[in-house]
This record gives C-alpha cells, sequence and structure tokens, in this order.
C-alpha cells in the first residue's frame, strides 16, 4: 500500500448533527438535521499549514426539517436539495429560492445527471433530475430556470434507496434488488441482489457515463450501461461501504469505522484512513470532504510524483501509470515519464516471467533492441553486457523458463527486424531505454548486426531449422565472428558455408567443405555440396572453381563415375554456370580432366546452342583422338582374314563414339573442315573422310569412297540424297556426279585416299543404270547419254528413256492445260471489261443527286449499279437504294 490521501480535519465539534454535505470550488456545504444550512470558505492547507475555515453564511431557515441530501451545480449556479420530502432549487451565489417542485412531495431520493455541451457544436449543459417518490420516479430537466417534466412518471416494484444515472437509464437499488430501467419506455432489467447480510444497504456510484459500481454485501460490482458486469472486476471492502466516491483513478469507501480506498485496474487495496465514525462523503471541484456525525475532514491528495515515486518502490507499475497519466507536466516530460515507467513494467512483467507480455511491452515502447537482448543470458559479448545496467539484478534463466523466453524475444526481434528494414535513414531515432541515462545503439547497421546476430543464436537454442533460413536472407548482417564462433560451437558446418558465402569468403567455405568431405560423419560428406557450392560461384571467381574443383575431378577412382556426374553438373542450366569462360574451362578440362571435355563440349554445343567454331572442331577432334585410341586395340582383337566392320557398328564405347563422330560431322555446320582433314588418317576412318570432303564440295572424292572404297551404294546415294535437299535450286548435280564415278571410276593415283586398291576399281555400268532409273528427274538427261559408252545397248536404257519421256510429256501436258485455262481466263475478263465499258453515264446540268436533292454539276459522284448518280459524299447513305455504288 501506499499513500494517496492525506485526511486533515476541517470542523470538529460541529454542534448541529450533520445530515448532509456538498461542495463546490472553495465553499463546503452542511446541511443539518435541524435544517440548517451552513456554507464554509475552506482555503490554505498547502504542504503543512492547516486549513483556514470560515462560516460565510447560515441559513437557519433553510428548512424545517433535515436537510437529507444536497447537490451543487455550479456549471448552471444552482443548489438542489432534499428536505422536508421536497425537491427544492435555490440560487448557488445568495441561496435565494428559484423553485420548489411541488409534485416531487414525499420524496426520499433524488439523482442528477449534468451533460456537458459537445465541444463540436457548443450549447449549454443539459441537466436531468430523478426523484423517487415512494414506488415512482418522476423524471425532470432544467429549463429556463426551472424543472420540466422530461416524460411521464415510471413505477418501480419497491421504494429506491440508491440510484444513479447511466447513459439513457437509471441503476436503482431497491431492499434486496438492484435494477436497470431504460427512460425512454420504462423497461426493467433484473441485475441481481444486494446480498445476504442484513446490514448491507444497497449502493449506487456513478464511476463515468456509462459504468457504475453496485453494493453487493462488501462487494462492489461494477456493469456497464447495459447492465453487464464490465471484464472481471469487483472491489472486495474490508466490511460493509455504505456510501462510496470515485476520484479516478480511486474509489474511496466510508466504512463504520474507517475510509478504505482501492483501485479497479489494477484491484489494489491502496490505503485505509481512520477517521471516528464516518458517514458522509462528496466530492466537487477535485476536493474530498468524508463527514460523521459531528466531524468533517478533508481527504488531500499526496502530489502525484511522490505516489509514483512510492508506488515504483512497491513495484506497482499500472497504477503508477494511471497516476501518470494525470499529471499537469509539459507534454514531453508527461510522456518521457510515462514511458520510463512502461520501461520499468516491462522489466518487472519479465522478471516475472511473463515474457511474452514484457517483449510486446518493449516492442510498443521502442525500447533499444540492445538492452532488452542483454536481459538473456550468453547473447551479447561479455564486455558489452557488463556495460548495461538494470533497476535490479536479473533473473537467471535455465531450461524451460528460459526456452519460452527466447522464443517471446525471437518474435520481439522479428518485429524489430522488420520495422528496421522499412527505415531509410541510415541513423535510428532516440530510443527509450530501460533506465535513464543508459546510452542506447543509434547506428542502423549496428543495431541490425546485434538483431541479426541475437536471433541467430536464439534458433540455434529453440529451433535450429530456421538457422539457414536467416542466413539465406539477402539483408542478412550476422556479425562474422561470433556467428562463427557460435555456429562451430553447435557443430552446424552446413549453416556456417552459407555464413561464409553470404560474406563472400569462398574460399574459407570451400576449405571447409574439402575438410568436412574426408570425416565419415559430416553431413558435408563427399562431393555433392562443393559441386553445388562451385556451380553458384561465376566468373568471377573462376580462379577458384578451377582450384577447387581438382580434388572433386582426381578424387577416389573408384567413384569415377560419380564424380563424372558431379562435374557434369557444373554445366547445368545455371546462371552462373552459363557465365563461365567456356574457353577457359574447356581449356581447363583438357588440362585436368580430358575424359571430362567431350561432355563439357557436348552440353554446350547441344543444351546451350554455341555455334563457336573452335569448339566444333575440338569436339570431333576430342571424337577423333578417342576413335582412334580405341580402333588400335579393337582391329588386332578381330579374327585373322576378318574385315572390321561398317564404321559406327563396332561394339561397345567405340561404336558409340564413331556414330556420334559421323552424325555431328554429318548435321553441324559450323565447323571448318579445311582444318579437319589433314588429321584424319588417309588409311582409315572413310567415312569421316567422306563427310569432311563433302563439306568442302568435292562431291566426285566423297563419293568415290562411297562406291569403290567402301562400295556401299546406299550410303552413296543417302550422301546424294542429302546434299542435293540441302541445295534446293539444284545447283549441286550430285547424281550426275555419283553417275560419273559409276562410269568413269577415278585414277587412283589423283586419290592419296585410293593409291593403294587393289585391284584398281572398275566401271560399275549396272550401279550407273540403277541411278539413271532411279533418279531421272534430278540428272541432266543430255550429258547422262554422252557418258554412256558407245557399247550400251539401248535395252539397257530404255526404262531409263521411257522415264524421262514420261515425265518430259507430263510437264507438257501439264503446260498445256495451264496455257489453255490462262486464256479463258483471259477471254473472261476482256467480255467483262467490254460490258462495263459498253454504258455511259451523261452529267447534264439539270441531273441532281437523288439523296441530297441537290444539283450534282461537276462535283465528284458515284454511280450504281442499277444506273442511280449520286454525290460521291452522299455514297454512304445507301440503303434506300438496297445497292453499292460503283
Amino acid at each position: 500500500m501506499h499513500d494517496a490521501y492525506e485526511a486533515k480535519p476541517i470542523l470538529e465539534k460541529l454542534p448541529l448533527a450533520i445530515e448532509s454535505i456538498a461542495c463546490h470550488g472553495d465553499q463546503l456545504l452542511v446541511g443539518t438535521k435541524p435544517g440548517h444550512l451552513l456554507v464554509y470558505s475552506v482555503t490554505g492547507g498547502h504542504g503543512s499549514q492547516n486549513f483556514k475555515v470560515d462560516l460565510l453564511k447560515s441559513f437557519k431557515s433553510f428548512s424545517k426539517k433535515p436537510i437529507q441530501q444536497l447537490a451543487c451545480v455550479p456549471e448552471l449556479q444552482i443548489l438542489i436539495s432534499l428536505s422536508d420530502n421536497v425537491i427544492n432549487v435555490h440560487d448557488l451565489a445568495q441561496f435565494n429560492q428559484i423553485t420548489s417542485i411541488g409534485k416531487t412531495r414525499g420524496a426520499t431520493l433524488f439523482s442528477i445527471d449534468l451533460q456537458k455541451p459537445s465541444s463540436k457544436s457548443g450549447g449549454n449543459y443539459g441537466l436531468k433530475l430523478c426523484v423517487a417518490v415512494k414506488r415512482k420516479l418522476q423524471l425532470f430537466y432544467w429549463r429556463n430556470r426551472s424543472f420540466e417534466e422530461l416524460q411521464s412518471e415510471l413505477g418501480v416494484p419497491d421504494v429506491p434507496k440508491a440510484m444513479a444515472w447511466c447513459g439513457n437509464s437509471l441503476c436503482v437499488g431497491f431492499k434486496r434488488d438492484y435494477f436497470l430501467i431504460k427512460i425512454e419506455n420504462g423497461e426493467l432489467k433484473d441485475l441481481f441482489t444486494t446480498g445476504n447480510a442484513s446490514q448491507a444497504e444497497p449502493t449506487v456510484t456513478r464511476l463515468s457515463e456509462d459504468m457504475l459500481a453496485l453494493g453487493r454485501d462488501m462487494m462492489s460490482i461494477i456493469i456497464d450501461s447495459e447492465g453487464n458486469p464490465a471484464k472481471k472486476y469487483a472491489l472486495t471492502w474490508s466490511d460493509y461501504p455504505q456510501v462510496l466516491e470515485h476520484d479516478q483513478p480511486y474509489i474511496i469507501a466510508v466504512l463504520p469505522k474507517y475510509v478504505e480506498i482501492r483501485t479497479v485496474d489494477p484491484r489494489l487495496l491502496v490505503q485505509t484512513i481512520e477517521v471516528n465514525k464516518p458517514k458522509f462523503i462528496t466530492m466537487g471541484s477535485g476536493h474530498v470532504y468524508v463527514a460523521s456525525q459531528n466531524f468533517i475532514w478533508r481527504l488531500v491528495p499526496i502530489p502525484i510524483t511522490a505516489q509514483i515515486k512510492e508506488l515504483l518502490q512497491d513495484k506497482q507499475f499500472e497504477l503508477a501509470l494511471h497516476l501518470a497519466n494525470m499529471t499537469d507536466e509539459v507534454e514531453a516530460d508527461k510522456q518521457r515519464r510515462i514511458q520510463q515507467i512502461q520501461n520499468l513494467y516491462a522489466f518487472e512483467l519479465f522478471q516475472q516471467h511473463r515474457f511474452e507480455e514484457s517483449m510486446k511491452m518493449f516492442a510498443k515502447l521502442g525500447t533499444d533492441p540492445s538492452q532488452v537482448i542483454g536481459l538473456f543470458p550468453d547473447l551479447l559479448p561479455k564486455e558489452y553486457r557488463n556495460m548495461l545496467e538494470y533497476p535490479s539484478a536479473v533473473t537467471e534463466l535455465s531450461g524451460a523458463e528460459l526456452e519460452k523466453g527466447l522464443t517471446a524475444l525471437i518474435e520481439y526481434l522479428t518485429q524489430k527486424r522488420q520495422d528496421l528494414m522499412k527505415m531509410s535513414s541510415q541513423d535510428l531515432n532516440q530510443a527509450s531505454t530501460i533506465m535513464e541515462g543508459c546510452a542506447t545503439v543509434t547506428s542502423r547497421k549496428q543495431m541490425s548486426l546485434i538483431i541479426d546476430t541475437t536471433l541467430l543464436k536464439c534458433y540455434l537454442q529453440t529451433n535450429d531449422a530456421l538457422v539457414a533460413p536467416l542466413l539465406r536472407l539477402k539483408d542478412n548482417h550476422c556479425h562474422l565472428e561470433e556467428s562463427e564462433r557460435i555456429l562451430k560451437k553447435y557443430t552446424k558446418y552446413s549453416e556456417l558455408i552459407i555464413l561464409y558465402e553470404k560474406m563472400g569468403l569462398h574460399k574459407k567455405a570451400l576449405d571447409l567443405l574439402m575438410r568436412q568431405s574426408q570425416k565419415p560423419n559430416s553431413t558435408l560428406k563427399g562431393h555433392e555440396t562443393t559441386v553445388a557450392y562451385l556451380q553458384r560461384l561465376g566468373k568471377d571467381h573462376f580462379d577458384l572453381i578451377k582450384e577447387y574443383s581438382q580434388w572433386v575431378l582426381k578424387a577416389h577412382p573408384e567413384d569415377g563415375l560419380k564424380v563424372r556426374k558431379y562435374v557434369l553438373d557444373f554445366y547445368q542450366d545455371i546462371p552462373e554456370v552459363e557465365s563461365l569462360p567456356r574457353p577457359g574451362v574447356l581449356d581447363y578440362l583438357i588440362t585436368k580432366a580430358k575424359d571430362l571435355a567431350i561432355p563439357y563440349l557436348e552440353h554446350i554445343i547441344h543444351n546451350c546452342n554455341d555455334v563457336t567454331p573452335d569448339f566444333h572442331n575440338k569436339l570431333i577432334h576430342l571424337y577423333r583422338e578417342k576413335v582412334q585410341e580405341q580402333l588400335e586395340e579393337y582391329i588386332p582383337s578381330l579374327p585373322e582374314g576378318q574385315a572390321p566392320v561398317r564404321a559406327g557398328t563396332e561394339p561397345g564405347e567405340l561404336g558409340e563414339l564413331r556414330r556420334k563422330l559421323l552424325f555431328f560431322l554429318e548435321t553441324s555446320l559450323h565447323y571448318v573442315p579445311e582444318k579437319l582433314l589433314i588429321h584424319f588418317p588417309v588409311d582409315g576412318f572413310f567415312e569421316e573422310r567422306a563427310l569432311l570432303l563433302g563439306r568442302l564440295g568435292k562431291h566426285e572424292q566423297a563419293l568415290a569412297i562411297y562406291a569403290h572404297l567402301l562400295k556401299d551404294t546406299r550410303r552413296a546415294e543417302d550422301y546424294c540424297r542429302r546434299n542435293y535437299a540441302i541445295d534446293r535450286e539444284g545447283n549441286i548435280d550430285v547424281y550426275l556426279c555419283l553417275f560419273r564415278t559409276y562410269i568413269s571410276p577415278p585414277d587412283p593415283d589423283s586419290l592419296r585416299i585410293m593409291e593403294n586398291i587393289q585391284p584398281p576399281p572398275e566401271p560399275n555400268i549396272n550401279a550407273a543404270l540403277e541411278v539413271l532409273e532411279f533418279h531421272h528427274d534430278k540428272i541432266d538427261t543430255a550429258k547422262a547419254l554422252e557418258m554412256l559408252p558407245d557399247t550400251t545397248q539401248v535395252k539397257n536404257v530404255y526404262v531409263f528413256m521411257k522415264k524421262v519421256l514420261e515425265g518430259k510429256a507430263m510437264v507438257k501436258r501439264s503446260n498445256q492445260i495451264l496455257k489453255s485455262l490462262f486464256y479463258s481466263e483471259n477471254l473472261q475478263v476482256r467480255e467483262q471489261h467490254i460490258h462495263y465499258q459498253s454504258s455511259k453515264c451523261v452529267i447534264t446540268e439539270e441531273r441532281n443527286c437523288p439523296v441530297c436533292k441537290k444539283r450534282i454539276g461537276d462535283s465528284a459522284f458515284a454511280r450504281l449499279p442499277n444506273g442511280v448518280v449520286v454525290h460521291y459524299f452522299c455514297r454512304n447513305d445507301m440503303a434506300k437504294f438496297s445497292m453499292e455504288p460503283t
């Protein structure tokens, strides 16, 4: 408890028994049992001084009977009193009677409701009055210095003992029950009973415009204007309260032997003031008076600043905040004080292990995050943590409580991080502190570093699955050395790799990957993570890629296929990989891992569509070298006398490689055949040389290889078909070349590749005639006939000539038909032309346009097929003619 008021005596041993009291300004009005009204002036009383009390006026004839109730309305300058069971109204200055409400004769109780004028609309104060007359409630309103009836009286089930206004309703307490009455329709709502104790009298105290406190036994139940209990508020007194008064934030109850002071939110017993048999209490103009039968005391509030100081010592922060909002300080100082109390309250919540509430309050206050983080162990460097000051020793956390606190801290830091990212300035606003005078972090960069590093530590202790997502954030600011230390402590090497990568420390990351790859129990064992890391580096770190890919390429011969797969992953469609300098990659692979050069070239040519001639040439060279190496092992292994099989049909890898070579020579358009031909041996690679010769335009030499060296007429014809299709205009007479090479084989001495052929090639008339027969439409007939030997019989060329003549005849017939069709079309056009020219149109001076009814004259005009002539401008309005202009 703390002292909120000090009871100072005002009047002692008053000779007349007090029946009621009221006050306004510095005046205290006392209604006595004999009917006298005493008006006192109460001044002074500052500090330790006593109050100066002067009797200003005494009205002995104010009433002939006890003055039961008084109410001052200084805003309207009137005094309302209940005496002799009648309501009277007096002037508050001279106490002259203004009016007496005769209809209220028999009244036992009244209640007023003063309505303040709206700040927007202005206007006057409104005053409503409710008078209890036996089992009826009379309603009045103040107008023109008189009370007029508000509406017809309302019937109630019993004689009211206490009542108060609440919005547009009245709460009435009877001997046993409380009711809420709607004044517009008289509807009664039964609330609850007054209690079980016989000595408990009903009390109804107005706390605000829509909140009431109703007495029940030794409790006060707080309700709203609808009669519903307000939250969970209920005050329990030490004895049965006789009457209550509300002096924000306190509720003062007059008990039989003393005055008790409590608060609603929080529910606290604030103070107990012993006075002699208190009975009455009143409040006005900020003054509170308590009276007994013959004594009057004034409850003087202790200065708010002194109360706040005492409350903070008692750790009653909620009440301290209430009082801080009521101070008359400069607004800036007031807000500073409130913020400081809230920080202390948040700290106390933390000490009570109410972590979630504490963190929410720190976030709302904008407290320096470094001071909040310092509440937890081992989250800040020791030297920095020792510089922080707190109101008391911070509670030690461990186990489940520590995890609960860290969870709340994570939510707090996450919100602070989001707020920090939204700030545009590099520097932060001045943050509040838990203890006044403590230094705060003002650099945005430093604050980001503290928050992110702390989040990392919290995740490691609560949910390590969130560590990697945090480190991957684009705007991550974790402190390198501290994060590195804590990740190593928890053996989080995968996350440490992410940290190094985000910090640009690629060499450290790759060194760690290489060391961890050799450890059997490491999560980074093997080559996968290293390859994936190297893939992400890009061209700016090509030297690192070359340096650290060596151990992957050379690791464990027994894992050769696996390593090959990993290395090929370098060349997936990843932007960083695609940006690598391809010549450099190729040179590196040829030097360090030549077996991987072919897959690399295949990838960039077939998947990336690279048309660089050097790459195409290099791939052909690599194919040739491997085929040549394997041929040297394959040919000697053949049984004696068995000739090598056709190129590309060799078994195993040799056949696959040679098929790739032949296909690439046939389909690629970007290699340079002049640079390649000299590297292919003349005593082998006949199919490959044929393709290269064909690419150089040396078709006769290429066809000679197919026709005489390989003796493969089908492939020779395939060659002709392919080249003929490439040159769609027919400039290449490739079929004639094939015909010629069959009729007149080339001299072996003219072709180095054929110089060792034994016996020399002979003419193949039958093959030549088959070329004529099947490809007669692609060969110049005259040239072919001139090449035929004189000994060729007519029957041998009969089929050829027949097909040629049939083809010529078909062409002739097609041309004749086309000629006839063109001639017929020409006649039709001429006939139509003559028809249109046969009609004429004469425009005379009298000819008018049928649309606008004006003379056509020398204006532009349009003529319809039916002969109607209109202005060219009027041609759009042709609906009436249903025809288009000509």
